[in-house]
């Protein structure tokens, strides 16, 4: 029967390609059919760099019978003047309109003279001077909700104002096939996926980017070659902050606060001039977090029955400061070096209070745990780049250094009272942890780009990390009864290691007959691990061989408006630091974990088939995908030796399951379907199946994850904006990034156990206000029925739990900003050469 479901699903996608599509509308993916190129000069002849080229088309609109313009893509010409468009159909009608700030626009109707011309040259065009002072210019536009790329869907964020005055977590929350979870943990397609800012790994967290700085979320499902191979389940979520272009100085200052405390502050600002590009941006956020929860276990250990019940209430108050500064200096025309720092610094103070009734045997114990803890850290990175253009239109050669590092501290009480029938104490036992660490992630990489004269295009480069991590942790308990604290030996873990990894690779794409593109590549990677645990002496040393991950991508054009792609790659997840490090976190006593040094690498093969359809400004995009692991790294659940008690008990740690397969079929539509109107849905259906062993069956499991987003435009600088998501029962997520974490974050086996279903509805409303809507005020509400609470029901030898937790529901967020610039028009006299684009404010 699954497999039933599953090949009608696929059956369904492929027949819908053969379909008739509706007229209008722009293709989804950019393919290469007509060329049209041309070279923007002025008066004299010379050429006019950075002017704004865009690409209309000309259509008939069904309803009126009049023609209408839709815009296409745009672009910006090349240092020589020059521009290229491709992927145009020679039967259609196109404009195009060009603009640089200091000349008159121009409007150029473009027809090809037979459908069998694919490539069209106009020549050198010339652009008049104009004499005209501008004092101040507000153009009013739209990004579309999603844009398409061989190989990874592109999503604007500019209208997510639910995701105002917050961070990356709550951005991500809104967007299509990204799921978050109630820790803030990260999910594509039910697995984590590897976090990229600015196409670059990093250091930092989600939860640690503020959200007003994001221009845009790329979503690489199944990444090419040109990419890491690691992250093999889930792919690339990459995180584009904005970039400034505006000539002049301009910025922005946000601040607001919750109905539980917290607070935010940031504020931006840029300065352009010359070859000098400076932009600073500066945050600081107050958070306020309440939790509550309760949990149900029963076990068998040694043949005796125990059962416990939890009920669990947590606050948390934390801060974090995020700052980065960076400049840009054009060298020359065809150099730019880049330079930018980040800073920050973030604590932590989760406390935590649980009532505990233990019965074991048919004997009933009460006891009341009060966890305080602090956590603290201090993150730094440089950011370094050189891009060298060349003659050829599109060859470019880039270095990049990028380094972060950073150090954290960590400290808890946790004071567990035991009580009699009467809840009068009668002993107490107090554990205390330290903890300290510090890391250095430092990567090297250049890549190149070469494009031929037949449309074909090489790219490859080499990449060099190198990841070193520190961690001392020592624990101490005073037993029940005793008065001195005495230091737990086997709890305690000093520990060092060093990951490398070097890789290279190349890519070749292009074009070949009947409308088809592809993009064929290989990567190769070797690494290294090398780890010590500094208390015994323990020395732990992975040496990975070299190993080859080849990717395919194909993608055919069925018509103006109708695409299929296909893609096929390989991809590889090493154990992290948190995973392999073989350290018992005893910091909860009914939830102890560990890492486990022998754990190996697990591959992945995924294969996908997606299609697309585009009808006027909508887009529809249908994909099935496979994806099988081996080795695959999971927690697991078992009863073991306590190494602080001496006594059996039940450990949380990882190990490598035989195989995993996951497989569905996604479907994602966006659409400005009025002015007033943005839509954007997408529902996954998928089967998630993990193999223990050989010995241990295993059923997958049917689930369904849904997200309905709908922003509306209104009159009188009104937004609002309603958010809908719904999980199906789904397996727990087959990788987590660390072994422990904060109180309530109990440790969970993907391969025993399961998500109840549950949704959320989030609101948000904004008003735009002052001259040229600088200012604006935006009221969100997420969580609006406390519905988006997670219950854990999981399973194996001698245990069944059920573990429930709801955070921060119903949370109301007032956030106000003001942007505000000067557009300096003698600047433009003294570089004639900046896009008429820079200096204009967009909304």
């Amino acid at each position: 029967m699954k497999r039933f479901i599953a090949i009608a699903l696929m059956a369904t996608a492929v027949a819908s390609v053969h379909a008739q599509a509706p007229a209008g509308g722009r293709p989804a993916f950019a393919m290469s059919e007509g060329q049209l190129t041309g070279q923007i000069v002025d008066n004299q002849g010379k050429p006019i760099a950075q002017a704004s080229v865009s690409l209309l088309k000309v259509i008939k609109d069904q309803a009126t019978g009049k023609e209408r313009e839709i815009l296409v893509k745009s672009t910006s010409s090349a240092e020589s003047g020059k521009f290229n468009f491709s992927a145009l159909s020679p039967k259609d009608k196109w404009k195009l309109k060009i603009s640089s700030v200091g000349y008159a626009p121009v409007d150029i109707a473009v027809e090809y003279s037979d459908s069998k011309t694919v490539n069209k040259d106009l020549g050198a065009i010339k652009l008049e001077n104009e004499n005209l002072k501008l004092d101040e210019v507000t153009v009013t536009g739209r990004k579309a909700l999603l844009e398409m790329d061989i190989d990874k869907k592109v999503f604007n964020v500019e209208k997510n104002i639910v995701a105002a005055g917050g961070t990356a977590i709550d951005v991500l929350r809104n967007m299509p096939s990204v799921q978050v979870d109630i820790d803030g943990n990260v999910k594509l397609r039910n697995a984590a996926p590897t976090i990229f800012v600015d196409g670059k790994p990093t250091t930092l967290t989600p939860d640690q980017i503020p959200a007003d700085v994001i221009d845009k979320i790329e979503i690489i499902t199944n990444p090419s070659a040109k990419y890491d191979a690691s992250g093999s389940m889930a792919g690339i979520l990459n995180i584009v902050l904005k970039k400034n272009k505006k000539t002049g100085y301009n910025g922005m200052v946000t601040l607001g606060g919750d109905r539980f405390g917290g607070t935010n502050f940031m504020g931006s600002l840029n300065l352009r001039q010359n070859k000098f590009n400076i932009s600073l941006t500066g945050m600081n956020m107050r958070m306020r977090t309440n939790t509550e929860g309760d949990s149900h276990r029963e076990s068998t250990i040694n043949g005796i029955e125990s059962t416990v019940d939890q009920d669990i209430e947590g606050k948390t108050k934390g801060m974090i400061t995020f700052g980065r500064l960076g400049v840009d200096y054009d060298l020359s025309p065809k150099t730019t070096l880049s330079v930018a720092g980040v800073l920050v610094q973030g604590k932590f103070k989760p406390n935590e209070n649980s009532s505990i009734s233990t019965t074991t045997g048919g004997n009933k114990s009460l006891s009341d745990r009060i966890s305080e803890s602090e956590r603290s850290f201090k993150p730094r990175g440089l950011q370094a780049g050189l891009v060298q253009k060349f003659k050829t239109e599109g060859e470019e050669l880039s270095v990049d250094f990028n380094y972060f590092g950073g150090s954290n501290k960590s400290n808890g009480l946790y004071t567990t009272n035991y009580l009699d029938a009467s809840s009068a104490i009668t002993g107490t036992q107090i554990q205390k942890n330290i903890g300290s660490g510090d890391n250095k992630f430092m990567t090297v990489q250049a890549d190149y780009v070469k494009p031929f004269k037949n449309g074909m295009k090489l790219e490859t480069g080499v990449r060099a990390q190198i990841n070193k991590l520190k961690n001392l942790n020592n624990n101490s308990l005073k037993a029940l009864g005793e008065d001195n604290f005495e230091n737990i030996t086997a709890a305690s873990a000093n520990y060092n290691n060093k990951n490398s990894v070097y890789a290279a690779y190349a890519s070749l794409g292009g074009n070949l007959k009947d409308w088809v593109s592809y993009k064929v590549g290989l990567r190769a990677e070797s690494s290294t691990y090398d780890g010590e645990l500094l208390n015994t002496s323990e020395k732990f040393h992975n040496r990975y061989p070299l190993s080859l991950f080849p990717s395919l991508f194909l993608s055919k054009k069925l018509s103006e408006k109708d695409q299929i792609q296909m893609s096929v790659t390989r991809r590889v997840n090493r154990p992290n630091f948190f995973q392999l490090i073989p350290f018992v976190d005893y910091t909860d006593s009914l939830n102890i974990t560990r890492g486990n040094p022998d754990l190996v690498p697990e591959f992945t093969t995924s294969g996908e088939l997606s299609y697309s359809r585009t009808h006027g400004k909508g887009t529809f995009l249908a994909t099935v995908y496979y994806k099988r692991t081996n080795n695959l790294i999971t927690r697991y659940l078992t009863q073991e030796l306590n190494p602080v008690t001496d006594k059996m008990d039940f450990i949380n740690t990882y190990i490598n399951a035989n195989s995993s397969k996951n497989y569905g079929a996604e479907f994602t539509y966006t659409n400005n379907l009025k002015k007033w109107w943005d839509l954007t849905a997408d529902l996954n259906f998928y089967n998630s199946k993990i193999e223990v062993d050989d010995k241990t069956p295993s059923e997958g499991m049917w689930t369904v994850f849904g997200k309905l987003n709908n922003t509306f435009n209104l009159q009188k600088n009104w937004n609002l904006q309603l958010a809908f998501e719904y999980q199906g029962k789904t397996n727990m997520p087959v990788t987590q990034n660390q072994t422990f974490g904060p109180p309530m974050n109990q440790a969970q086996s993907s391969s025993q156990g399961y998500i109840k279903p549950f949704y959320g509805i989030d609101f948000a409303i904004k008003k735009s206000f002052l001259k040229n809507q600088a200012a604006s005020a935006t009221l969100a509400i997420n969580d609006i029925f406390r519905t988006r609470g997670n219950t854990i029901v999981s399973s194996g030898e001698g245990f069944s739990q059920t573990y429930y937790r709801l955070s921060n529901p119903q949370l109301i967020k007032l956030n106000l900003s003001y942007r505000f610039g000067k557009m300096d028009m003698n600047m433009f006299k003294k570089n004639k050469n900046q896009n008429s684009m820079e200096g204009i404010q967009m909304q």
